[in-house]
């Protein structure tokens, strides 16, 4: 029988389970017999600022003339009990990433870049460098629990103080910075071998639950004079009952990070499957705060996966004080530029992305601690970039409260919102687009 050339052809049926990438992933730990580790958030699709909309002035609402009637977008920090608040003109802040994570010229450019937007930016974990602390004109300087590089003359030279509990991509698990990173000035900070891997704990040694914490932030406020405020970063996990417990504890601000937040360095198995989203945890602590009475007198930081003046305008309605950006900053500096794709593949990455750079293989002189790879970045000119995306994150944001009515970013609120989607309908507390419901609701609508 006469084969047939023009009988129809079946498509293969790829697993919705097993995907490429999950059978990739089985084939590299049959063959190595260790965990994943890679720096990045979570990339797997959960529900996101995208699935909220904003319902824009119209009849019911008489929007803002764009050019004649302001709109500010100052935040204050910190004013529970430090003396000396923090005074921002924007509501946007830089997350904490480490000396070591980061190259010392990149983590000048964030001082750079967030000075020239008149915000803050944070230590991270490993200590105070002086290129960060001289060109930041208000700093962060970070408690964690490794305590590398802590003492008290740094917390005394910062303007504030925050305790790390968790992060969003790893909530219950500790830090790691891989030992190519580990270079002699790193080491020295840290006080440990060069070229090995340093671990941070997962618990802070100095407290065990609240009570202790309240004791800590005591003692910090006793070094620094009660000027500092004091944040208690927390990842979502549990955001109503920590915030709760964060505010016992003292708290004058509270940093809360969702799972799209990034890291340098830790397990994938973490970082996809560990935590909430940013946008399930940020109605949850503010219940919380509004509970206790303490909403806007205790403020709350939002970050996690934040990347335009639409994220940050939505998060400011759902009641955070402003938010903070760590990967995206690293991005306006230049990370993950398509131009340095081939040279990033001359130096040996098999993922091609931002996947591979806690190994230190950066090419653009970001997330790096080799000498002259580092020296590819000009800090001048990424603080530039920096400044420029902050500006343009703050206009938008400006203009979407604008188009809602508001003369403050702060006062967007959730009724300003409406969503696409059930899921983020539930997270964000705000009623399906074209409903008055969302599951849940009070009265019990759904």
């Amino acid at each position: 029988m006469a084969k047939d050339d023009h009988a129809p052809r079946t498509l293969p049926k790829y697993s919705s389970t097993f995907t490429p990438e999950v059978n990739a992933e089985i084939r590299r730990a049959a063959a190595t017999g260790i965990y994943d580790i890679r720096g990045g958030g979570a990339k797997r699709r959960v529900p996101h600022f995208d699935d909220l909309v904003f319902l824009g002035a119209s009849m019911s609402r008489y929007p803002l003339e764009g050019y004649r009637e302001r709109c500010d977008t100052n935040v204050v920090l910190g004013t529970r009990f430090a003396k000396k608040p923090i005074e921002l003109k924007i509501p946007i802040t830089i997350a904490g990433m480490s000396f070591g994570a980061l190259s010392a010229q990149a983590k000048e450019a964030l001082g750079r870049g967030a000075s020239l937007a008149g915000t803050s930016t944070t230590t991270g974990d490993g200590g105070m460098t002086p290129e960060e602390r001289g060109q930041s004109k208000t700093l962060v300087y970070q408690y964690l629990p490794s305590r590398y590089g802590m003492n008290p003359v740094d917390l005394r030279k910062a303007d504030a103080i925050e305790v790390v509990v968790g992060q969003g991509a790893k909530p219950g698990g500790g830090g790691m910075l891989l030992g190519q990173k580990i270079s002699d000035r790193v080491a020295e900070m840290r006080t440990l071998p060069k070229g090995i891997d340093q671990r941070s704990a997962c618990r802070h040694p100095d407290w065990t639950g609240p009570d202790d914490l309240e004791i800590k932030i005591l003692e910090l406020r006793e070094i620094t004079g009660w000027e500092k405020p004091i944040y208690v970063k927390v990842g979502a996990a549990r955001p109503y009952f920590d915030t709760t417990l964060a505010v016992k504890a003292g708290a004058d601000v509270v940093v809360i990070d969702g799972m799209q937040g990034g890291t340098a360095a830790t397990q994938d198995v973490f970082i996809e499957h560990v935590g909430i989203p940013t946008l399930a945890c940020i109605r949850e602590a503010v219940q919380a705060l509004q509970d206790l009475g303490m909403h806007r007198e205790v403020q709350l930081i939002v970050s996690g996966g934040i990347r335009s003046g639409a994220d940050v305008a939505k998060a400011l309605a759902l009641g955070a004080d402003a938010v903070s950006i760590g990967t995206a900053a690293m991005i306006a500096l230049g990370d993950n530029d398509p131009k340095w794709e081939d040279e990033y593949q001359k130096l040996g990455s098999t993922a091609g992305a931002y996947d591979d750079w806690h190994e230190g293989r950066d090419p653009a002189g970001i997330s790096t601690q080799n000498p002259e790879l580092a020296q590819r970045l000009d800090p001048v000119e990424a603080g530039r970039r920096l400044n420029n995306y902050l500006k343009v994150m703050t206009l938008e944001c400006q203009t979407l409260a604008r188009a809602c009515g508001k003369n403050h970013v702060q006062h967007l609120e959730p009724e300003d919102l409406a969503a696409l989607t059930l899921e983020a309908s539930a997270m964000a507390r705000v009623p399906l687009a074209g409903t008055k419901w969302y599951p849940g609701m009070p009265g019990g609508a759904f």
